[in-house]
């Protein structure tokens, strides 16, 4: 799904967020990005989603190559991506339904699709009973739910998180991280970008470790 060979990411400043950075991540498989901060796991993400193109290197998709791919293409590539952000960017004037609805809304969903698709996806993440709420009367966790239920309900093949859990306690965030590994049960790939190592080593799932830009681990615990 997911194939990096040799990219580098340097910025004008000159600083190399990423250096020669090569790995691959198979179809339905659930990888955890780590490291300090500045380590290079947002621009990771975002060579992914083409909202950052690589200096030097080849970025593959389900086997297409992100070079290949020019501006007016963007829109459709990340049609096939759902984003899970830290601060969920939610539309605070619209309802959860509305805020869920709103990829199928941009991908030309039909209407009679859109409901099924927005209450399904509600129910997968328990707020099915919220869907006429406004995203100002959840809890955090609640609201962070919202986001992955409107990052999953176009079904698209690929999910990218980027420190979905950063503002929630401990118990939410294992909760948040269990609902990613469900989606990967069923074939979604998961990538998530985080630096709490605690639950890390309680999801036991494979680890890319950056420091500095640079790959210095490869963590699959199936393996120790």
């Amino acid at each position: 799904m997911i194939q990096f060979d040799n990219v580098t990411k340097r910025y004008q400043t000159g600083l190399d967020a990423l250096s020669e950075l090569s790995f691959a991540v198979a179809p339905g498989e659930v990888v955890f990005v780590t490291g300090h901060s500045g380590a290079g796991k947002s621009t990771l993400l975002k060579l992914v989603s083409l909202a950052e193109r690589p200096t030097r290197g080849r970025i593959s998709i389900n086997g297409r190559e992100l070079t290949r791919v020019r501006r007016g293409g963007i829109p459709q590539h990340r049609r096939g991506i759902g984003m899970v952000f830290q601060d969920h960017r939610l539309l605070t004037d619209r309802s959860v339904f509305d805020n869920v609805a709103l990829p199928l809304l941009i991908a030309g969903t039909a209407r009679s699709e859109i409901g099924k698709r927005v209450r399904a996806a509600l129910d997968k993440v328990g707020l099915l009973s919220r869907e006429k709420a406004a995203p100002v009367a959840l809890s955090t966790g609640e609201q962070q739910r919202v986001g992955i239920a409107r990052a999953l309900v176009a079904k698209p093949p690929l999910i990218l998180a980027d420190e979905p859990t950063g503002n929630l306690d401990p118990q939410l965030s294992l909760e948040i991280m269990n609902l990613f590994v469900e989606f990967g049960a069923v074939g979604t790939t998961v990538l998530i970008a985080t630096h709490d190592l605690l639950l890390l080593r309680h999801m036991r799932k494979r680890v890319l470790v950056l420091d500095h830009g640079r790959l210095v681990d490869d963590y699959r615990p199936e393996q120790t």
